[in-house]
């Protein structure tokens, strides 16, 4: 994301048309995670697990929720994570299928914002005057609507790859334990013996960019497939 934006600098575009873009990574990138962790805290919560409303989990401030790295990784290659939120399995009725829906509602808030935010785009550019770009003789109300419109955008794609990383069934990603529902105990219990190892070789695969072309794509679709759907509405 952030990168990429760098890189336009670099083949020649002025950087008061690249500021914005990454003003709204970084408002997006720290809002989507923090509604990401505390959808994780309150499904489990509403599950009957008290342990994330007790750390303060249930709660939008990002300074409850940001790792470092992954909050980084987040701004820069648009695929990134939070810190994890506690829970206890012990509380659930059926402890494995608790875990499944608690790791599930991070991913699923995140796809939500993505289609929200989609929706409102596709509005915005059907009934309001939105400029395709603004220049210095663009008045000061459809600038807010461009901007309006870009951050709409940022919020769209950064939860949508967002949501898709975090469904990878890589151990310590959401995905892993929603798999793990229906792995044997003896797999199960294997996996969570390497997962410190398995972390690193994901950090290594985001670094060097192997992940970041697939997931790409696979995103691309998704939205491709969000943009048909909402398109059905009659009127659109």
């Amino acid at each position: 994301m952030i990168l990429d934006l760098i890189e336009s600098l670099k083949m020649g575009a002025e950087l008061r048309d690249v500021l914005p873009g990454i003003l709204f990574t970084i408002i997006v990138v720290v809002f989507s995670l923090s509604f990401h962790e505390m959808s994780h805290a309150f499904m489990s919560y509403k599950l009957g697990d008290p342990t994330a409303r007790n750390f303060g989990r249930i709660s939008l401030n990002p300074a409850r929720h940001l790792d470092p790295i992954g909050t980084i990784c987040m701004m820069l290659f648009g695929f990134g994570w939070a810190k994890p939120v506690p829970a206890n399995p012990r509380y659930f009725k059926n402890p494995r299928k608790g875990m499944a829906i608690t790791a599930a509602a991070g991913p699923v808030s995140n796809l939500i914002l993505a289609f929200s935010a989609l929706i409102i785009w596709i509005l915005a550019y059907r009934f309001l005057p939105v400029p395709i770009e603004i220049a210095d003789d663009t008045v000061f109300g459809q600038k807010l609507l461009y901007f309006f419109t870009e951050l709409m955008y940022y919020f769209h794609i950064l939860n949508l790859y967002l949501a898709v990383f975090n469904l990878l069934p890589i151990p310590p990603l959401d995905g892993s334990k929603i798999i793990y529902l229906f792995l044997p105990s003896k797999i199960y219990y294997f996996i969570q013996q390497y997962e410190h190892i398995i972390y690193y070789v994901l950090l290594a695969l985001l670094f060097t960019g192997i992940l970041s072309t697939p997931l790409s794509i696979l995103c691309g679709l998704i939205s491709d497939g969000m943009v048909n759907l909402i398109l059905l509405i009659p009127g659109l």
